[in-house]
């Protein structure tokens, strides 16, 4: 009986692997993310900036509350702390270290934590902080010893530690060797428990340089797709805000394969998914009088005897012209296998060859993993090199996941581009383009209207230029998505309303025709009649007199007898549709309780089979 539980584990996983499609982004992670923000609280962090800009101190506060209310919507199990240092107050485990104080431990973010920092925003903000941290002397290697004992109780799996420090000092210690070489050496000792350091210097008057100290503190980028230590500080908020958000998320893949070039020649790569719908979170399920998550468990009974079945007592099966092949388990997962996952190249095509039909569902990426196999980047980069320069994409065969069904893919290739500030704004790689199956591609017959003239191409060709703007799908939000989180936070941090949310899909009705003017006129007298009038109802069609005044009845669909027996007796039921097989049900008198078509067939075989 101590195996017991183990028979009866949830096989949803199992079930989705058996479909066969890329659920394109569901991944598992095997452990919590942790991020620490370490704050400079000196007397140059208050200083406001020209022309009302807010304070270095404003900023970070600011981004600190942002990366908060996005784990509580995303990343809810994370963990995150807000350590402040240079303070002239102490408040850490037993007080070890002073000057270093500790707003929040290491915890999931919460609504409280969420109003803790609002408290620290502003003018009024600054002055909680003068009252309650203040400015004091700075020693970054005791900040960065109280940080590892931050880590260091905590008992969860953690995946990744983040630590990332906010300052507009290069020189923190100014010029105190002593406490330099201690902060040198204490984020080594922090980098090789596996924390990674990162800068987020701000703006100061004199420019902020970072090889004087910092540029021995922070962790060297992992692979050249990570950002890594900026010369440039961040002057705005905006900035900030990209630096911070390209730093917090860890890039996982969905899958990690082989890219075969030819024999004995093979790539490490992993697919990535680079866009991923976000859809509001699943309801959950309470106890009523506690309150607590209620678990549900899925139990299989005989039908006969009423005996629990263990899952290796159930098979499956499917009907085959009117005969039932039952298979177990294994069988079937033999049946589905064609390969073991892997990329494998056919070829190449150029680019013009790649249409836009051709596109069946959503593209994910390709990036080389150079810890897998050594030389996978180097060989990787050669590839992308010449496919860009050749204008040419590469056809492979694509196995993503063990039992997955092969699937032709096109590898379009990407350049690397990056902004003003060296944010990387796409990475080098290959989109990987899912292409169509012969049986995938449907013969359209489109309905023919009437031919537009030369002259109203024309005209709306203009209008067409005068609407034209740069789309970039990071600038519209999901409004209903928005307002759905604005209510969740105005009720978890007692608001008295939400927050108003800008529906940025709405079209600017006033821009519009501000733009086109008197274009719009002109194309409504080129296309319609003088007297069109697009509010009014059409003129409701004369009934016949041959309809007697009621409405038309659709037809009933009959199959004959002799049809029907013919049907049943090839196996081809499944041919006809479902009104036909309820009628043919109700010719012959049977009494079905489901409407699935399924059953309707089995219906009918029961009583007209031999």
């Amino acid at each position: 009986m101590a195996e017991w539980n183990a028979f009866y584990q949830n096989e949803e996983e199992d079930e989705a692997q058996e479909e066969g499609e890329q659920s394109g982004g569901e991944y598992r992670i095997t452990g919590r993310d942790s991020l620490v923000f370490l704050v400079d609280a000196s007397k140059e962090m208050f200083i406001k900036g020209e022309d009302g800009q807010p304070s270095n101190f404003d900023m970070t506060m600011e981004v600190v509350r942002t990366v908060y209310t996005s784990k509580i919507i995303s990343n809810h199990r994370d963990l995150v702390a807000l350590v402040f240092y240079g303070t002239e107050q102490s408040k850490n485990l037993r007080n070890s270290f002073k000057h270093v104080y500790v707003y929040h431990d290491l915890d999931e973010p919460g609504a409280k934590r969420v109003q803790e920092v609002d408290a620290l925003r502003g003018e009024k903000g600054a002055r909680l902080a003068a009252e309650t941290m203040g400015s004091g002397e700075t020693s970054l290697g005791d900040a960065l010893w109280c940080c590892a004992n931050l880590y260091s109780d905590i008992k969860l799996r953690l995946s990744l530690k983040r630590l990332m420090i906010f300052t507009c000092r290069d020189e923190p210690h100014e010029g105190d060797s002593a406490k330099n070489r201690q902060a040198r050496t204490k984020a080594s000792d922090l980098r090789e428990t596996g924390v990674v350091i990162d800068l987020m210097h701000l703006m100061k008057p004199n420019g902020f340089d970072v090889s004087l100290f910092f540029r021995d503190i922070v962790s060297p980028p992992e692979d050249e797709s990570e950002l890594g230590l900026q010369p440039e500080p961040c002057k705005k908020l905006d900035d900030l805000k990209k630096r911070v958000r390209a730093k917090e998320q860890k890039k996982r893949a969905l899958a990690r394969l082989s890219l075969c070039l030819g024999e004995g020649l093979n790539v490490a790569v992993g697919i990535y998914a680079p866009a991923v719908s976000v859809r509001k979170p699943s309801a959950i399920r309470l106890y009523r009088e506690t309150n607590e998550p209620v678990r549900s468990k899925t139990r299989t009974f005989h039908t006969q005897t009423g005996s629990l079945l263990l899952p290796s007592e159930i098979k499956k099966s499917q009907v085959y012209s009117r005969r039932q092949i039952v298979m177990e388990r294994d069988e079937v997962d033999a049946i589905k296998k064609f390969d073991d996952p892997g990329l494998f190249l056919i070829g190449f095509k150029p680019m013009e060859k790649l249409k836009l039909h051709h596109h069946i569902r959503s593209a994910v990426f390709l990036y080389p993993e150079e810890n897998d196999v050594k030389g996978s980047a180097c060989l990787f980069s050669a590839l992308l090199k010449k496919c860009t320069e050749k204008n040419v994409f590469p056809v492979c065969r694509c196995i993503s996941r063990r039992n997955y069904p092969p699937r032709f893919v096109a590898l379009v290739p990407q350049e690397e581009t990056v902004d003003e500030g060296k944010v990387q704004i796409t990475p080098p790689g290959f989109n990987v383009i899912s292409l169509p199956y012969a049986d995938d591609i449907r013969t359209l017959d489109p309905p023919r209207g009437p031919t537009a003239s030369q002259m109203q191409v024309d005209k709306m060709k203009e209008i067409v230029s005068k609407l034209r703007f740069k789309y970039r799908s990071d600038a519209f939000e999901n409004p209903v998505l928005q307002q759905y989180y604005r209510n969740l936070e105005a009720l978890a941090l007692d608001m008295m309303a939400p927050e108003d949310t800008e529906d940025l899909i709405m079209p600017k009705v006033e821009q519009i025709d501000q733009r086109l003017g008197p274009l719009v006129q002109e194309f409504k007298d080129l296309v319609y009649p003088a007297d069109y009038n697009p509010e009014s109802k059409p003129a409701a069609k004369r009934k016949t007199a041959n309809t007697g005044g009621g409405a038309e009845k659709k037809p009933k669909v009959e199959v004959s007898d002799d049809d029907l027996r013919a049907h049943v007796q090839n196996g081809t039921l499944g041919k006809l549709t479902v009104p036909v097989l309820k009628e043919a049900c109700k010719q012959f008198g049977i009494r079905t309780t489901g409407t699935k078509k399924q059953e309707l067939i089995d219906a009918l075989i029961d009583r007209l089979g031999p």
